[in-house]
């Protein structure tokens, strides 16, 4: 509350001692914070979950639920591949082998288990056969099977007797995707924090001033993640959440230091003292940085509105970076500052680290605004054309869950996984089932139907075991599990792994009339389910963000133009970024540089998240455009001198902002998660080309072309302005000369 206090005043040397003693407050309250949720976050990695997938609500998960909560089953999502040096069929390797089948039938939360061994399927034998197959459901949430299924790899896996045995199955899946992006995470740090400070030293030319975006960061990422570990004490969390919110928490801690201590240096150049110099600091680039959160905040929160767990932890992370990254830039940043004073630039390198300052009207984006303006209808054309022209790939796109594919080859769920796709017939871990719980008449009549949907081998029942076609292949004795009293469930065996297909056979069988009502679930049921949860929340998402946005940038310009403007400049920025995704990682291109599979789709949450990071960011950059476009309006009441000595003055912080989050960025190449290597890419992708062709290009032509209109605003929406609206109020004065009639000739 201090520092937000110097705003209002006028130093003197009492306020100034009073200021100094409550920044060391200050500091030490957050560096006893940024401790204690440090420490929170030690165990982090043990509350979150892989997956996150599928939709809550969806069709396939409440078959899930009954399944689960009136039959005592689920779909296989635990595989041990038992491995014999001789055969699976000698004495003393099938001996072992059945003690760990009956040993993992005793296991609480464990059901269905089947083997070859037991079962005799053929299915579940090797064609050479020297490996076996023993299948089996875990039970419980996600978050639950990820705790049991970590415990039954350590003690499952390895050397039994006379058989070697692996761990795999779905469930295996998401206990290493969390193991992995606890990998990623740390790794992604590792990488970007040195990087960014060799960066940062030639932004600012000197150790002090460049090691304090690093403190800000390093602040705001311990204290997420802490506020992330508070957040599972309430909800479940996706693993994946905590890579992006790592990396953009220091993303964004950067970029506002960066505003700020550019500001604060320039209060400094300008003769204003310490005191005041923070005071302006904060009026001008303090409450920028404010209304800068606030719409990546908005802009995260429109994935709270998917029901996908792995989305709307997206939201969580997001939300809690941008209000955290804010908090911290705008208290314990200004409170360095106050004790630093002008020994913020100690440590200067030498002049190859910080160029001289072009004079006012000389520098590249006053230039390169003024050419622009020139001839603001063909560039803009040119420049909006080649953004849509980048995009166009995205035409092509192809939407598709993540497998075991989206993982390393030398994860060991992905070994297992391929070595069953090509060593077995068996497709029982990808079966689909179909709950009937509300009755069982017609049920016979009703498996045959479902056994002759084209790739399905075969639908177990109560009645019997039906082959494709409808023939009667096993009797009832064993199979009478599968009803109770009022409900009954089918188990249906597909005869391909091949996703596409199996895509397929869940839609076929959806479309086979019941005699009653029936949910259809399995993994191929659920990722459809999650597609059609993604397409029907994604316009209201959009809604709320659109007009969440004009709310927040009218306040901030008092304008109803330019809200709209930023808007579309900042959509178009993206297109880029999704051509690249379907480009790069669903066509294959670069696939060996960037060490993945492909898949030859994506996934739709990747789109849909990305677009939240990317345009909550590209907003974040208009915001500090609009800011300082504004304040020379407001100035000088000239539209073009305005937009050119507005990028002027904020062109080389914000091109400098958007390398660095770049960079931290690129740390997101690290993983070896296929779907977070294409963070790496878009967002870089997205920030650049806003940062160049965007604010460089289009937002000068567009601005040029409105003129006044930019400011425009009803006379009712006026009277608001002025009652609720962003006001920055005087800053220090700097020496400029009075604008340059954009009319006259300019050197280019």
């Amino acid at each position: 509350m201090a520092v937000f206090e110097l705003t209002k005043l006028t130093f003197s040397s009492d306020l100034q001692a009073v200021a100094t003693r409550g920044s060391k407050w200050i500091l030490g309250v957050f560096v006893v914070l940024a401790l204690a949720m440090g420490m929170l976050s030690s165990t982090l990695f043990d509350k979150v979950q892989g997956g996150g997938y599928s939709d809550p609500g969806g069709e396939a998960s409440r078959a899930t639920e009954i399944l689960r909560d009136t039959f005592g089953q689920a779909p296989p999502n635990l595989v041990l591949l038992v491995h014999s040096g001789t055969s699976v069929d000698d004495p003393d390797a099938a001996t072992a082998a059945v003690k760990l089948a009956l040993k993992l039938k005793d296991e609480p939360g464990v059901a269905g288990v089947m083997s070859y061994w037991m079962d005799k399927s053929p299915a579940l034998r090797s064609d050479d056969g020297k490996s076996g197959l023993i299948v089996a459901s875990i039970l419980g949430e996600e978050g639950e099977v990820d705790q049991k299924v970590g415990g039954l790899a350590d003690r499952y896996g390895g050397t039994h007797g006379q058989v070697e045995v692996r761990v795999g199955g779905y469930a295996m899946l998401l206990h290493e995707t969390v193991k992995q992006s606890e990998k990623d995470a740390a790794l992604g740090e590792s990488i970007a924090f040195p990087i960014t400070l060799v960066a940062l030293l030639f932004v600012f030319g000197g150790l002090v001033a460049a090691s304090l975006p690093l403190v800000v960061a390093a602040v705001t990422v311990m204290i997420t993640m802490g506020a992330l570990w508070l957040i599972t004490l309430v909800t479940d969390l996706a693993a994946t959440a905590t890579n992006v919110a790592t990396l953009l928490g220091l993303g964004l801690a950067i970029d506002y230091s960066l505003l700020i201590i550019s500001r604060y240096r320039d209060e400094l150049a300008a003769g204003a003292p310490t005191g005041p110099a923070v005071a302006a600091t904060m009026r001008s680039a303090g409450r920028t940085v404010a209304f800068s959160a606030i719409t990546v905040a908005v802009a995260l929160s429109g994935l709270l509105f998917f029901p996908l767990l792995a989305v709307r932890s997206m939201g969580y992370a997001g939300l809690a970076v941008a209000v955290i990254a804010a908090t911290v830039s705008l208290t314990v940043l200004p409170a360095i500052l106050l004790l630093l004073g002008s020994r913020i630039d100690r440590g200067q390198l030498g002049w190859f680290f910080r160029p001289q300052r072009p004079a006012p009207g000389e520098g590249f984006w006053h230039r390169l605004a003024v050419f622009v303006m020139r001839k603001p209808m063909p560039i803009g054309l040119a420049v909006a054309a080649f953004l849509l022209l980048l995009g166009t790939p995205f035409l092509g796109v192809k939407l598709g869950f993540p497998d075991q594919r989206a993982l390393p080859e030398s994860m060991n769920n992905r070994q297992v996984t391929e070595i069953i796709q090509r060593d077995f017939t068996a497709t029982e871990t990808n079966g689909l089932f179909v709950v009937l719980p509300d009755g069982k008449a017609g049920l016979d009549a009703y498996a045959r139907k479902l056994s002759e949907v084209e790739n399905v081998r075969r639908v177990d029942a109560a009645t019997g075991s039906y082959a494709h076609g409808g023939q009667l292949v096993a009797g009832t004795a064993q199979h009478a599990h599968f009803e109770t009293k009022d409900a009954a469930y089918l188990s249906v065996t597909p005869d391909t792994s091949d996703p596409g297909l199996l895509d397929r056979v869940a839609k076929d069988l959806r479309a086979v009339p019941a005699p009653s009502q029936r949910l259809v679930g399995g993994t191929a049921a659920a990722s459809a389910d999650s597609l059609d949860a993604v397409t029907s929340a994604l316009p209201v998402a959009l809604a709320y963000v659109v007009i969440i946005m004009v709310i927040v940038l009218f306040l901030l310009t008092g304008s109803v133009v330019l809200p709209l403007v930023a808007i579309v400049l900042s959509a178009l920025s993206l297109t880029a970024t999704f051509g690249a995704l379907v480009w790069i990682f669903q066509d294959g291109h670069l696939s060996g540089l960037l060490d993945f599979t492909v898949t030859g789709d994506l996934p739709p949450t990747v789109p849909v998240m990305l677009f939240g990071v990317a345009f909550g960011l590209a907003m974040d950059y208009q915001v500090f455009l609009l800011s300082r476009i504004l304040e020379e309006y407001e100035r000088t009441g000239k539209n073009d001198s305005a937009v050119a000595h507005g990028l002027e003055k904020i062109g080389r912080i914000v091109t400098a902002a958007a390398v660095l989050i770049s960079l931290v960025f690129l740390g997101f190449l690290a993983s070896d998660i296929t779907f977070m290597k294409s963070f790496g890419i878009g967002l870089p992708l997205a920030v650049l080309v806003d940062a160049t062709l965007v604010r460089g290009f289009l937002l000068p032509a567009v601005m040029k072309l409105l003129g006044d209109w930019n400011w425009w605003a009803p006379g009712p929406l006026e009277k608001l302005h002025e009652r609720f609206g962003f006001d920055e109020g005087p800053s220090v004065p700097t020496a400029l000369p009075d604008p340059d009639d954009l009319r006259q000739p300019t050197r280019v």
